[in-house]
């Protein structure tokens, strides 16, 4: 097999799987989130080999974040379930995590 015939290597798999994962995420929220505040998907990071996913998200008002954040993961397995309908890729573990441009990332609460 020459090397062009070779599939994606696996870092511009994961940035694909990361750019998928970030745009239905996006869209996900917009649907199902209420008007309290407004959720925006940031970005996604890959992470333990394509295992886990984490989403960042930028809410606004700041005062709701743990509100959006709780509301999230609560949808966590609706979102993973939209993804099997709306992405053709390897399910990772979503996780999502508070990231408002002030340089503070808060983990999400296990």
């Amino acid at each position: 097999m020459n090397p062009a015939q070779r599939t994606r290597s696996p870092r511009k798999q994961d940035s694909r799987a990361t750019e998928i994962v970030a745009r239905e995420a996006a869209q996900f929220i917009a649907r199902e989130a209420g008007t309290e505040s407004l959720i925006t998907v940031i970005r996604a990071q890959s992470i333990a080999h394509g295992d886990r996913m984490l989403v960042f998200v930028s809410v606004f008002p700041v005062e709701k974040s743990r509100a959006a954040l709780a509301f999230l993961e609560r949808q966590r397995e609706a979102f993973s379930d939209y993804l099997k309908t709306h992405a053709r890729l390897r399910l990772p573990r979503i996780d999502f995590m508070l990231d408002n441009g002030e340089g503070v990332v808060e983990p999400p609460k296990s």
